[in-house]
């Protein structure tokens, strides 16, 4: 097992070192600068046909979900644990200036989940039982060519295991952990009654897993933000503060402060865009799963709703936290993980405020394991076919049970490296085919659809 792991701290140095994140923010800026930057100059217009059609169904387009129902499903895996404990842990090692850089690594990530939601929707296959079936192993096998079908097998691989480790295991330990915790209930009662919850949404299928997901989404993200909120309003006079020392630390070294040890500037860019792409997942390749099933006339139409989904998640959810962490102090205490941002809430709203932060650590944990349950499904379905995929649903839920009672910090370093090894095979189809992403555009906004 030491070996195991040793092999895995050198290749997660790979897949989250510095290379590995030039690449993901450096495909967003190639694709900003191609396009324009519309997540600037369109964003007018993406928030009026995204929220702004929130209840347009399409119903004469072809997919299986409604393009919010999309949207949902992939936001209720990208807001989970790493909106919570991942800025807590980038905040914690990288310092407050390692907020900026995730804010700018979302920036450009927009343009990033931008185009594999368009590649996705375009690339998409309709199965033999009628469903949609899309995502990276299907855009770089049927964008890229035959002689790409490896790679796109590659990812299909990655994805699959990654569905039980960060989808699965990791997401029940933090829902296990935090019931403990707050409410006392063992391990074990969480597991079961977790797994058969779980199992109750994703026998249904895409459908039912989009119409729970438009509901929980919503609710889970305003309740955390809200308290989040009035955390912050009530230290309003330390905001303007707050964000002097995040753009300030972003360019300078952070000295050590009570239990804070310091960070390096090196530290605060890493885990800044490291913390940023993990939470938002933008180039990672899972959301274009979920947006390749939505009912749409054109693939730049669904493509706007990946614009906003990196918006809501990062700018608005991550920062909610990052800034309850400065403006309380709380970055000093030398706490990291969800135990910083617990503790932030708690002195900000002293006895529900730790609460908040469980409840919140539940429900964003449930939506991730309901939305990868269908990614891995998506994932095997590709590699072996549809009679597997539903096997693998039925495999996928004992695992929940495993991940709630288990002690389970090798299994997250593993996961985490999984996640991060989807980007590559992802990446290469996203570059690879950047000149479908920018026709596309062009063809959508030229016809003023």
């Amino acid at each position: 097992m030491e070996l195991v792991m040793a092999f895995n701290d050198w290749l997660n140095d790979i897949v989250w070192g510095p290379y590995m994140l030039v690449l993901l923010v450096g495909t967003g800026i190639y694709l900003s600068l191609r396009s324009n930057f519309i997540q600037v100059s369109h964003f007018g217009y993406m928030w009026k046909n995204t929220i702004g059609k929130i209840t347009q169904r399409f119903e004469g387009a072809e997919g299986d979900i409604t393009p919010f129902q999309a949207m949902s499903t992939a936001l209720a895996a990208t807001i989970g644990t790493g909106n919570i404990a991942g800025v807590a842990t980038a905040i914690a090692t990288g310092g407050p200036g390692a907020v900026f850089w995730m804010w700018l690594s979302a920036f450009f990530g927009m343009m990033t989940k931008f185009g594999e939601v368009v590649l996705a929707v375009r690339y998409r296959e309709r199965k033999t039982d009628g469903s949609w079936a899309g995502g990276p192993m299907y855009y770089i096998a049927n964008g890229l060519g035959d002689k790409w079908k490896w790679l796109a097998a590659l990812f299909a691989i990655f994805g699959t295991f990654a569905s039980f480790g960060i989808g699965n295991l990791t997401q029940a330990n933090s829902v296990a952990d935090a019931l403990a915790t707050n409410f006392a209930i063992p391990h074990l009662i969480s597991g079961i009654v977790l797994m058969l919850i779980t199992g109750l949404v994703v026998v249904g299928g895409i459908k039912r897993i989009a119409q729970v997901a438009e509901k929980l989404v919503p609710f889970m993200a305003i309740f955390y933000v809200v308290g989040g909120l009035i955390i912050i309003s009530s230290r309003l006079s330390a905001v303007p503060a707050a964000f002097a020392l995040i753009f300030r630390l972003a360019f300078t070294p952070s000295a050590a402060v009570g239990g804070f040890a310091g960070a390096t500037i090196k530290q605060a860019v890493t885990m800044g865009i490291a913390r940023g792409v993990f939470s938002n997942e933008a180039g990672l390749g899972s959301a274009p799963i979920a947006h390749a099933t939505a009912k749409t006339d054109h693939p730049v139409r669904q493509g706007l709703w990946g614009i906003f989904e990196v918006f809501a998640d990062t700018i608005v959810v991550c920062s909610i936290t990052a800034l309850s962490i400065v403006v309380t102090g709380a970055w000093q205490s030398g706490k990291t993980g969800a135990a910083l941002t617990s503790h932030a809430f708690n002195l900000g709203l002293p006895g529900p405020g730790g609460v908040v932060v469980a409840i919140g650590i539940v429900l964003f944990a449930f939506s991730t394991l309901i939305s990868w349950a269908f990614y891995g499904e998506k994932c095997v379905e590709y590699l072996i076919g549809s009679m597997a995929a539903k096997v693998y649903r039925f495999l996928f839920l004992p695992f929940i049970v495993l991940g709630a009672v288990g002690a389970l910090e090798p299994i997250w370093l593993l996961a985490d490296t999984l996640n991060g090894l989807m980007a590559i095979p992802n990446l290469i189809g996203l570059l690879g085919l950047s000149g479908v992403i920018i026709n596309l555009t062009k063809e959508y906004f030229r016809k003023g659809l």
